[in-house]
Formats: structure tokens, sequence, C-alpha cells
């Protein structure tokens, strides 16, 4: 008999929404563990949600579990250069976003460091070079746009980013909204 396998990880992060969202669009079953700070400290060796238990095999990063669970459903995750260049570069974006948001809880705020102001600018920076890009007008997104859509909903539900000057990505954010595997998954 095998057993479901499991993916822990938090309800408002967006790495883990977005395997949730591939889970649920590739239609794979799974059980999902709600974990915080210490159980992800626990439970896997990055100290950080997601991770993926299936049988024996462990994942404990958003990008392996989700080449996984594509593979597993025989289809293709990342399929160009380009949209492994949205996918990195939104990492990066939400990478940054998260570690600040993380500090500025602990006090430290891009006012009291250079440092963290530089990383204050790389995400105005990659906010404007998102906008910039050619994203869709319709569905169903790529692996690397729905990672965007991860980030950017995210963002807003923490006010951690503006986009009224970013039209695209507002209009982008907006039509992954309508996708109701997306907003069915929303931050909470």
């Amino acid at each position: 008999q095998h057993t479901l396998m499991k993916l822990f990880g938090s309800y408002t992060s967006p790495y883990v929404r977005h395997c949730r969202v591939a889970l649920t669009e590739l239609n794979i079953p799974c059980n999902f563990v709600d974990t915080d700070y210490s159980g992800s400290a626990a439970g896997s060796p990055n100290m950080r949600v997601p991770y993926l238990q299936d049988g024996s095999l462990m994942l404990t990063d958003s990008t392996s579990i989700l080449m996984h669970l594509y593979k597993k459903a025989n289809r293709p995750f990342i399929e160009t250069v380009e949209q492994m260049e949205l996918y990195t570069m939104v990492n990066t974006v939400m990478d940054t976003t998260i570690n600040l948001f993380l500090l500025e809880r602990d006090g430290l705020t891009p006012e009291s460091s250079p440092y963290l102001k530089r990383q204050h600018n790389r995400i105005k920076a990659g906010l404007t070079a998102l906008d910039e890009l050619s994203l869709p007008g319709k569905l169903p997104f790529t692996v690397a746009q729905t990672r965007l859509a991860c980030f950017l909903d995210w963002a807003l539900f923490r006010n951690r980013i503006e986009i009224s000057n970013h039209a695209q990505l507002k209009k982008f954010v907006d039509l992954a909204n309508s996708w109701p595997v997306f907003s069915e998954t929303a931050p909470q």
C-alpha cells in the first residue's frame, strides 16, 4: 500500500502556495500538513517550508517539489530559457521581499542599513523589470507565470509592494485571481 505524499507548509507562504496550486492543477492526491517555524526547523534541514515527503523521497525546496510533481504527472516543468529566467527573477525578488518582511519584524529596516536599502531597491527594480515583460492576457499560466502570481498575491496580501504604477502586473494578478485553482489557495 502506497502512503499518500505529504506537503508540509503554511497557508501564507507563496512557495507553499505554488506547490498547492500545482497539486490541484495536476490532480495529485496529497495530505497537507500545516507547519510553523518550529515544525519546519525540526522537519527540514533547510529549516523552512515547503518540504515534501513522498515515500522515502524527501524534498526540501519548492522548485524540486514542483519538478517532482510535474514529472509525476508526466507534464513539462520549465521548457524554455525565457521561462527559467522569469522563474529565477521572481525567486530573487520574492526571496528579497520575504527576507525584508521578516527582518522588519525584528526591527531591522532599509533605513537602518545600506545593505537593506539595496535590497529594498532590488525589489523596486525587479517589479519594474517584471512589469516590462510580455505577460499573458489569458490562462493557462506556465510554471514561471504561476510563480509570479504567487509572489505578487502574497506581497499584496502582506502589504509589501505597491503595483498601482505597474499596470501590467496589476492586470496579471487580477487575471490570476480569476483562476479558481489560484483563488482557492489564497493566503490566509
